[in-house]
């Protein structure tokens, strides 16, 4: 059965709603909300509904969107670990800037229910903050939407980013910000993050991603990232994120297994040689390989927006912190990339528009 506990310090937009009355809220958003709104008055009525399941979509960044089901007491679980993790108490302050469609905004709104959150909600477009007035505990961003709202990001007391790699660059630029801000690790079958890592008011503990309390961790022989995580997966989930495992309660993130071109047999891979390019590159980019007559595969560059790539070449091979192999031997330049609906890359699709 549906876990029937709304703590009683639970407020959305200000309001104090019970359990019995989340279905009528979500039928209201539905029929007369924005369209932002719907996605969070569907998930309203189906939490209160009798199933023991949420049906989720995935994103789509790596692969084809598909739905899979999660209990619901499994993203209570998940909520309670944010919460200890992240010291979030009732009465907190919180703001949705997600998308409820998808894992990372509907968990925000289990956290608030579950915690008792006093949760506001905005559009979740790439500028969030830009009619925010209140300040907030905590919030939950993509690294678009940091990059969009940093004059105003001290809105946040805490603040966590996910859904796609914050670049060195974007790192670089919240280092000075009061807000404390941590990188999260993790995906829809694990009810979003497992695992974050603080990204500022560093020190030399912030160097790895650090898991949620009841996670265990180990490597397969690929040497990607398995997850035992009993309270909110019934599964061991195996990934294709290859790391260095420090411990079972510590990672370093390196890349996509799925994503490792092999360019005249060197093994290259593409977040790795992104992170070093990030130091270069201010404009959204990124790195893959094409097939070549000789190498196989050849890894080249897509910048996106109008570019000078015959300069981005020239800078990228004087840069020291590329390997030979890793400069990439051509430069593309797009007027758009093609993004997931919250605004992660879709590699595969925009390499086919270099070929139209």
């Amino acid at each position: 059965m549906t876990p029937k506990i709304i703590h009683s310090d639970f407020k959305l937009n200000g309001i104090t709603f019970s359990f019995d009355d989340l279905k009528e809220v979500g039928y209201c958003l539905v029929k007369e909300g924005k369209n932002f709104e719907i996605a969070i008055g569907n998930f309203l009525m189906d939490w209160v509904d009798d199933s023991e399941t949420i049906t989720v979509s995935t994103s789509g960044s790596t692969g084809v969107p598909k739905k899979i089901s999660l209990k619901k007491q499994q993203m209570v679980n998940s909520a309670l670990a944010t919460g200890k993790f992240f010291d979030l108490n009732p009465t907190n302050t919180a703001l949705l800037c997600l998308p409820a469609d998808y894992i990372a905004g509907k968990m925000m709104l289990v956290r608030a229910m579950v915690l008792g959150l006093r949760l506001d909600y905005v559009l979740p477009d790439s500028t969030p903050l830009k009619c925010i007035k209140t300040a907030y505990d905590f919030g939950a961003m993509i690294p678009l939407q940091l990059e969009n709202s940093l004059s105003k990001i001290n809105f946040f007391k805490k603040l966590i980013i996910g859904g796609a790699p914050l670049s060195n660059t974007l790192i670089a630029k919240v280092q000075k910000k009061k807000t404390v801000m941590y990188e999260t690790y993790g995906m829809t079958e694990t009810i979003t993050h497992i695992a974050a890592k603080k990204i500022n008011h560093n020190t030399n503990k912030n160097l790895y991603f650090e898991a949620l309390p009841n996670v265990t961790l180990s490597t397969d022989d690929r040497d990607c990232l398995v997850i035992d995580a009993p309270e909110i997966s019934d599964e061991v989930v195996i990934t294709n994120d290859v790391v260095n495992l420090i411990s079972a309660q510590e990672f370093e993130w390196s890349g996509r297994f799925d994503s490792i071109i092999n360019s005249g047999g060197v093994k290259l891979n593409p977040e790795t040689i992104e992170a070093k390019l990030s130091a270069l590159l201010e404009v959204p980019f990124f790195v893959a390989g094409v097939p070549d007559a000789i190498l196989g595969h050849k890894l080249i560059l897509l910048v996106e927006g109008a570019a000078d790539v015959a300069t981005i070449q020239t800078k990228i091979a004087r840069l020291k912190s590329l390997a030979k192999f890793e400069i990439p031997k051509e430069t593309y330049s797009l007027e758009k990339f093609i993004r997931t609906e919250n605004g992660k890359i879709q590699r595969t699709k925009t390499l086919v528009l270099l070929r139209k």
